[in-house]
């Protein structure tokens, strides 16, 4: 399990496990999202980011961030067609979203119980298997 916040020489020996060149831009990036187990979308992170009062460009925030989910160095968690957020924690687990507060939360993947998968397409293998459990706050009224 991944330890939290990771120093510059961390992040920047995790980047090269994963075959991503550490330059200035993508180490301050990565520092941001592994400072502490969280969530972030790529607003986020761009906010983040440039609260230092350094300028790193929109573009190369997402860029950035989709090199890293492509690399496995995130998982990419969409929980709707316009929500993204990009995920430190990249050891199997799932997910409560929460459509009120637009937060999510890890769920142990020992936590949820799954029955036997649907037969695969020919030619595919399982990559894995990620839940998303959308959830709203009692009382609140329902939307679809």
């Amino acid at each position: 399990m991944q330890s939290y916040p990771l120093n510059h020489d961390e992040v920047c020996a995790l980047m090269r496990e994963h075959g991503i060149t550490p330059t200035h831009q993508r180490l301050q990036i990565a520092q941001i999202l592994f400072a502490q187990p969280q969530h972030l979308s790529a607003e986020q992170v761009l906010a983040s980011v440039n609260q230092n009062h350094t300028h790193v460009s929109k573009a190369t925030v997402y860029n950035t961030l989709g090199l890293f989910a492509r690399k496995g160095v995130v998982r990419e968690v969409i929980v709707d067609p316009t929500k993204v957020f990009y995920d430190p924690t990249t050891a199997p687990h799932h997910h409560f979203y929460n459509v009120d507060s637009g937060t999510l939360t890890d769920i142990d993947a020992a936590d949820v119980a799954l029955g036997e998968l649907p037969e695969l397409p020919q030619g595919t293998v399982v990559e894995g298997v990620e839940v998303v459990i959308r959830v709203r706050n009692a009382g609140a009224p329902h939307r679809f």
